[in-house]
């Protein structure tokens, strides 16, 4: 197993990490919301957010593929273009779905980011170019990870021309990749995700693994034998944060205030 990017990001894992920005319903704060960045700004928490792209290839901010959960649209986000998402609401709010550009500038370099790149784990590496466009051009510190090892493999490939040499590449990762979730990988690719074999062209700088699934050898040898710092997500509470710190470097958490 091959160490990463081999550069010191220490500050990884010096802030727990919100996932999907510091979000709560009950206050009318939805994940990946602009109102979500600024509560994790104004708490000190750093940031994870997930991006998509539009069928114009416009970069936003948004988890699922389809729109029913957070907007009261339907049908597939990437079959809009970024006019007509811009004219979406999300549900119970007054707030759009926010572009990867305006979720920058609101948090404005003041805490890190975690931008999680969407993938259909197709080959298209459009999105992940996009977003290291646009993170270029940003001030403040960023990560880039996605589950998918081909768009970390292209920005770790051409990290220097893309202007992104800066920025730590990590893998979201995870025991199993059975289920339904799982349904659309090929046996080659949920065997290579498993055994983590992609590791030669990924070379994380970071890892973030799913905390039902600590302890598990391949984040120890990372973190242990290499390394390689640790993230831990979703954490819910307290009690199950305590636990994950004894296999993780930082938790990514929602839901409570650790």
């Amino acid at each position: 197993m091959t160490r990463g990017g081999g550069v010191p990001y220490h500050w990884l894992t010096e802030h727990k990490i919100a996932h999907r920005g510091l979000h709560d319903r009950s206050k009318g704060i939805v994940e990946n919301s602009l109102s979500a960045a600024r509560a994790a700004v104004c708490a000190g928490y750093a940031i994870e957010c997930d991006v998509q792209a539009s069928a114009d290839g416009e970069v936003v901010v948004f988890h699922d593929e389809t729109l029913e959960r957070l907007t009261d649209a339907t049908g597939r986000l990437d079959a809009l273009n970024h006019f007509e998402i811009a004219r979406l609401t999300l549900r119970g709010t007054r707030e759009g779905v926010p572009t990867l550009r305006d979720f920058l500038a609101t948090i404005g370099g003041n805490v890190p980011l975690f931008i999680e790149i969407k993938s259909r784990f197709d080959g298209d590496l459009a999105l992940a170019r996009n977003v290291a466009e646009i993170v270029a051009h940003y001030r403040g510190v960023v990560a880039i990870e996605s589950f998918d090892p081909a768009p970390i493999a292209e920005l770790r490939a051409h990290f220097g021309a893309l202007g992104i040499a800066g920025a730590p590449l990590g893998v979201v990762a995870q025991a199993s990749y059975e289920g339904e979730d799982w349904r659309f990988l090929s046996a080659a690719q949920r065997e290579e995700l498993t055994q983590f074999s992609h590791v030669e062209r990924t070379r994380p700088d970071f890892l973030s693994w799913n905390v039902h699934d600590l302890p598990h050898e391949i984040p120890r040898r990372c973190r242990e034998d290499l390394g390689i710092p640790m993230t831990t997500w979703t954490v819910r509470s307290a009690e199950q944060a305590k636990t994950a710190l004894a296999f993780a470097d930082q938790i990514v958490f929602e839901g409570f205030a650790p």
